[in-house]
Formats: C-alpha cells, structure tokens, sequence
C-alpha cells in the first residue's frame, strides 16, 4: 500500500462511508492547496479534519467564527513586555499546520480577510513585520449553506484561494448504522494513528509538484478553464489561478494512482470540485457543476502515446 492509500485508511476508521469526499482532501493536502467543506452542521467535517491531522502528524488549531472573532485572534498581536521595554508577538491561531476555520461564513469581513495572507503568502504580517506560517501549512475552511443563519457569502477573492470546495452531505443508512457500531466501542478518533511526519509529507508534495506534464494536457487545462469563460451560463469564469490548482490537483490525482505522469483523466476527476466553485453564475444556470459538466463533455481530450 502508498503512504497516500495508508492515510486515507486510518481517516476512514474515524469518518464512514465518505471516501471520495477523503480522496479529494488528501489530493489537495498533496497538492499544496487548501479546503473548503460547506455543509449542514454535524456531518463529520471537523472529526475529518482531526482525522488527517493525526494521521500526518499536523499540530491542529481550531476558531469557531462568530461575528465577535478579531482578526488580531487568527494572526496574533503585540504585546508591550515591562520587563524587557519591547513589543513581542504573540502567535495567532493560525500558525499551526492545520487551521480548521469553522462556519466561516459567519465571521465579518474583515476576519475573513485575515486569513488570506496566510494562505497565499505563508505567514501574517503585524505591526509591519511578517512571520511565516509552520509548514506544512493546510486551512480546512467550513462554512453554513448560503441562506443560513447568521452567515454572509465569502467574496470571490477568497473563494478563489481555497483549491477545492466539497461537499460531505447526510451518510447513507448502511453508513449510519456503521457509525453508531464504531462509537460502541469508544471515539474512533482514538484509533487513528500516524503514518507520515512533517519531511515525509514535504517530500511527497515535492514528488506531486515535479510529476511530468505533457504539453497537450497543459493545453488542455487551458481550453477547459477557458471555455469556462466563454460559458453562455456564467458571468465570470475561472482565474489563472484556478488553472495553477487544476494542474496541482491533477498532479496529486495521478501521483495517488501510482503514475509517473498526468493524464486527462487525472484533470476531468478533479475538474468539477477544483473550479466550480470559482464561477460566477448567471440567473438561469442550474448549477456550477452542471456547467462543470458541460464544458468537460463539450472540450476533447488529448490522446497521448
């Protein structure tokens, strides 16, 4: 078994009948880029981001966002030191290797913003000075459906930062009945342990970045996050950035199959959850992934030899 595969299998002990959703995690994780999940509450999304912690050895923080949450609590702050006659910082919740942001979506703007430093970027700056996040650095973001309680929609600029946006959704029965056997035996968080360490997890997301890519699937990519602009259903399509994480996530995808190189194939499992949620819909749109759809059945694939 890859180390990848033995990852996902300590994650499933603790998180049931979700394995795709697990996939797309870890293809992101590899691939550099951070998560969000949008969800109805108590379908698992923190005992998942918990879950990979453990299992990559990830020191983990966590800040509900509520509408009193400062920014200065994500990124840290100054103190005055009488005994030294300086200004020292003091860490922020955000440096750490694996940030949950929990409902997102309910903080004010300018806490939202706070964090996009630390994900472009790699650190926080305060009072002019920047300090780097701890790598590996991962933000696992959650947010309520739109229309929720107290929640406000994130600006494009930052939905545009996190590489995939997925979805967990209500477990199956079979799923549900699975889920209450494990809990008889204890919190199976408890039986997730670690397979890789921080160099290790460096060393794979080094592999992933270097995978060979051929020109044809670079043009490919292209023709795709371009027809998304082009689409008669949407009203602003996917950035270059978004073309930057569609060839890092197909490069995880084929990494974590086992090749050398990446295919098509590797771009169209990633496509839908790597740009959809980048897209700007117009009123008579049925959905981003609907449109997903469409402009993966209407540009051809490249044939390689």
């Amino acid at each position: 078994m890859s180390k990848a595969g033995a990852v996902l299998e300590e994650v499933k002990k603790a998180v049931v009948g979700k394995d795709e959703v697990l996939v797309q995690v870890l293809l992101a994780i590899l691939a550099g880029g951070h998560i969000l999940l949008e969800d109805i509450p108590g379908v698992g999304k923190t005992t998942m981001a918990l879950a990979f912690s453990r299992a990559l050895a990830l020191e983990y923080n966590r800040v509900q966002f509520t509408p009193d949450v400062l920014p200065s609590d994500i990124t840290g702050f100054s103190l005055y030191n009488k005994h030294t006659g300086a200004m020292e910082y003091q860490p922020g919740a955000v440096l750490c290797n694996l940030f949950l942001a929990d409902e997102l979506n309910r903080a004010t703007s300018r806490t939202q913003s706070a964090l996009l430093e630390a994900m472009e970027e790699g650190g926080v700056t305060v009072d002019g000075v920047t300090h780097p996040v701890p790598q590996p650095f991962v933000v696992v973001a959650t947010q309520n459906p739109a229309g929720a309680s107290g929640t406000q929609l994130l600006p494009d600029s930052q939905l545009d930062r996190f590489m995939v946006k997925l979805s967990m959704g209500y477990p199956t029965e079979e799923s549900e009945v699975e889920l209450l056997r494990r809990r008889q035996g204890g919190a199976p968080l408890n039986s997730v342990r670690q397979v890789l360490g921080h160099d290790e997890l460096r060393t794979l997301r080094a592999q992933v970045a270097g995978l060979y890519m051929n020109t044809a699937v670079m043009q490919y990519i292209v023709r795709l996050v371009r027809a998304t602009r082009r689409h008669a259903q949407v009203v602003q399509g996917a950035s270059p950035r978004a073309t930057l994480a569609l060839a890092a996530m197909a490069k995880a995808a084929a990494f974590a199959r086992g090749c050398d190189y990446v295919a098509p194939r590797d771009v169209q499992a990633v496509f839908p959850c790597t740009i959809a949620h980048r897209l700007l819909l117009a009123p008579e749109a049925k959905s981003a992934h609907a449109v997903c759809e469409e402009v993966l059945q209407g540009t051809k694939a490249p044939q390689l030899r």
